[in-house]
Order: structure tokens, then C-alpha cells, then sequence
């Protein structure tokens, strides 16, 4: 059956706004030296696109057609701006076709060493430049890379418009003020520039898997495959850097057991009672092949492994184990070693601690557990109700899951502590 024209046209334009996006902004954004002009100028491309393609028909290269339509009405808005405002050098300069050289041409002959100059890269660390407040990357970094609406990004993190509207403003605000400039960083600088772009990208990435807000849904999709899609953008650009592969591989396994994790009633179902066979098999084997050759060029002397390819692993383990009683808890355990090596966090600790539970049982795991400083976190507590439920303490059990239902930030993991209180027996 074929499908209408304006159908099969509205189809290709969400594709190629979703694949081409990120591009259109990055190239208009190197051109004109300016995140509203690149923006804007991108968005009305798009409006074209809605308003010709379904009679027009759609063009043979639409990203192209986009990136020259958005290109043109860049140069037609600077041309007008130019008589108000004199900058008639500017826009001749711009009418000549000939793009003005870029501002770090020296700084950019540096990256022959096979740092990435590709301009969704730089866009990318651009948004998540360190001067900017964790809000406004994420929100700049889902709304330029992205391409999400301001709507779609507000109702995602259940704030107003007005507010994400003003983070995205003030942010390239910032960007202009301070003169960041629109660059891959230098090679000494790469790597921790780098972690910086990982950590907004691991928030969104939570901020969907672990929905932290009440009367939240327990995993929203719409953030999480958004973080997966930014990841994979990213590893194509810097293919050579394991904690990107790690990252990456991480939300794929992290992703993969989604629909295993709420019940149909609507309560949190945890690792070991989830159906594995709900699991999403091509999600797991990537994430695992991804995790095998970060593996094998450690192996190989190829750097040592990062916090997000430990974690990878750890998650590799227990998505390869058909049953919870098949889990290599030893594995686990030294993974968790290696981790608490480079993050000797108390969370980490508690979450070694569940591991060990599993080889050295819950009396060895709860004297770990409670002297840990985690007393604000839902997590500790709910850990430690469940050591405590292990060792048929049930009125200290009791108390530990009302502390961790109060803690607690989405109704399906509500759902889950509150059946497991009322399981108890007396004490």
C-alpha cells in the first residue's frame, strides 16, 4: 500500500530531523559564530521543508536542501541586520559566498593528531562547556544537539517553558559574553573535557532511567533513548575513546531490561525477579560486544579501564547470567574493587555490598552497609531493609523499608517497598 504523498513527506522530514539536525546546527554555528543565528535559521529550514516537500516533493539530498535553505536565510537575516546596525562588511563578506576563516585556524592545525574536528563535535563541547551551570548543558545539549523543542525538553523534566526557555538563553548568553570559543579542546585538555560531556550525557540518561521526581512514570523512554542516541553520536565522532564505548555500552545493557522492570500493576520489579526473557536480546549483545572490545584493548595496553566501562562490565555480568543463581557474584565483587580504586564512594560501597551479600551473606554485608554516611539516600536504606529481612530482623527490616519508602522518588519503586514491608512476619 502507498502511503500519501504529504505522509511520506512528514516521514522524511522527522527522519532527517532527527539524523541531520545536530549537523545544521553545527555547521551554521561555525559559519556565522552564533548558537541563535544556527538555531533559529535551522528551525525555519525545517518549517520550509513541512510547508514545500508534500507538494514540491522531497528533495533528492534533504539534508542538504536543509543545511542551504537554513545557510540563505542566515545570510538574508545578517544582510537585513547590516543596514540597521552597519555591519555591511559582514554581510558582503557573507554574500560573497565565501566563508569568513575560522577564528582558531591556528588552534585547529593543532588536532593533526587525530583529535576529532568533525563540527557536531565541537557543538557537543560547546553545550557542555564547564563555565556553564549542569542545567543548561543539559537543557542546551538536548535543545542544539538534540534537536528537542523547548516544550518537549520542559515536559520531560516537569518544569515550565518559560523556565528551560530562559537556561537555553542565558546559557548562549554566557557563550557570546565570555567568548567561549566554538573548538574541539586541545589534546592535553580532550580528555577531561570529555568526562564533562559524559556526565551530561549519564544525567539525561538517569534523569530518564531513574525518574527522580514523585508521580514520575518509572522510566521515561523519551529521555533515555534520547541519551542513547547523543552516546552514539558521540562514540562515532571520538570512536577511540573507551569510557565514550563504555558509556554507550552501559545505557544499551541499562536500557535492554526496561521492559522488565515495572510490572503490569505498576511496581518496580527488580534484577532478580525480572523475566530475562522480556530482555531485549539485540541491546544486550550490542552492549556486550561493546564491552568485550574495550576488554581486549585493555588487554592490549590500550589505556586502563574508566569508571563507565567498570560499570559496563558490571552490567555485562549480570545481563549474561539466563538466571539470577548463575550470576558471578566473584566477578561482580572485583569489579566493584576496581571501581571503589578510582570512585571510593559510599555508594559504590553499598552497592559492593549487595554483591557480597550474595558470596559472604547478609551478616558480612550489613556490617559493611551500616557503616556507611548514606543516611539521606533511598537506596541505603532500602539495601539495608532488605539485609535485615535476610536475617529475619523484621521490626528493624520494618523501619528501614518505611525510611526508604519515604525516600523514595517514583510510585512503581514506592509500590515495590511498600508490598516488601507488609511481607514481613513479626519479629
Amino acid at each position: 500500500m502507498t502511503l500519501p504523498a504529504e505522509e511520506t513527506a512528514a516521514e522524511t522530514i522527522a527522519r532527517v530531523h532527527r539524523d541531520e539536525w545536530a549537523r545544521v546546527v553545527a555547521v551554521l554555528t561555525r559559519r556565522f559564530g552564533d548558537l541563535d543565528i544556527a538555531e533559529e535559521m535551522a528551525a525555519d529550514a525545517f518549517a520550509v521543508a513541512v510547508e514545500r516537500w508534500p507538494t514540491d516533493g522531497v528533495p533528492p539530498n534533504p539534508g542538504a536542501w536543509i543545511t542551504t535553505t537554513a545557510n540563505r536565510r542566515a545570510i538574508d537575516r545578517l544582510r537585513r541586520e547590516s543596514r540597521r546596525n552597519d555591519k555591511q562588511k559582514q554581510a558582503q563578506m557573507l554574500y560573497d559566498d565565501k566563508p569568513p576563516e575560522p577564528p582558531n585556524a591556528l588552534e585547529d592545525s593543532a588536532f593533526e593528531d587525530g583529535a576529532m574536528e568533525d563540527d557536531r563535535l565541537r557543538l557537543i563541547f560547546i553545550c557542555c562547556h564547564p563555565a556553564l551551570a549542569m542545567e543548561a548543558r543539559i537543557a542546551l545539549t538536548l535543545r542544539m544537539v538534540g534537536g528537542l523543542t523547548v516544550s518537549e525538553i520542559a515536559h520531560a523534566f516537569l518544569v515550565q517553558e518559560a523556565t528551560i526557555g530562559r537556561r537555553i538563553t542565558r546559557a548562549k548568553a554566557k557563550i557570546k559574553a565570555a567568548k567561549i570559543p566554538y573548538r574541539v579542546p586541545s589534546a592535553e585538555d580532550l580528555l577531561a573535557r570529555t568526562s564533562g560531556v559524559l556526565a551530561v550525557l549519564f544525567l539525561i540518561f538517569n534523569e530518564g532511567y531513574l525518574a527522580s521526581d514523585p508521580g514520575k512514570e518509572a522510566v521515561r523512554s523519551d529521555l533515555t533513548l534520547e541519551a542513547i542516541r547523543l552516546t552514539r553520536l558521540l562514540q562515532a565522532l571520538l570512536p577511540s575513546d573507551g569510557e565514550v564505548a563504555g558509556l554507550l555500552a552501559l545505557m544499551l545493557l541499562t536500557e535492554a531490561r526496561r521492559p522488565a522492570r515495572v510490572s503490569a500493576s505498576g511496581e518496580l520489579v527488580t534484577l532478580d525477579e525480572q523475566d530475562r526473557g522480556a530482555w531485549d536480546a539485540a541491546l544486550i549483545a550490542e552492549g556486550h560486544a561493546l564491552v568485550r572490545e574495550r576488554l581486549a584493548a585493555v588487554s592490549a595496553g590500550q589505556g586502563r579501564p574508566g569508571r563507565y566501562q567498570i560499570l559496563a562490565a558490571i552490567n555485562a555480568v549480570h545481563t549474561s547470567a539466563s538466571d539470577v543463581r548463575d550470576t558471578d557474584w566473584s566477578q561482580v565483587v572485583a569489579l566493584y574493587d576496581q571501581l571503589a580504586g578510582i570512585d571510593p564512594s559510599p555508594i559504590v560501597a553499598l552497592n559492593r555490598a549487595v554483591a557480597l551479600a550474595e558470596l559472604d551473606g547478609p551478616e558480612v554485608a550489613l556490617a559493611v552497609v551500616d557503616k556507611l554516611d548514606l543516611d539521606g539516600y533511598h537506596a541505603y536504606h532500602a539495601a539495608r531493609a532488605d539485609l535485615l529481612r535476610r536475617l529475619g530482623r523484621s521490626a528493624a527490616a520494618r523501619a528501614a523499608y518505611e525510611k526508604a519508602i519515604g525516600l523514595a522518588g517514583n510510585t512503581a519503586e514506592v509500590a515495590y517497598l511498600t508490598r516488601r514491608r507488609d511481607q514481613l512476619g513479626p519479629n
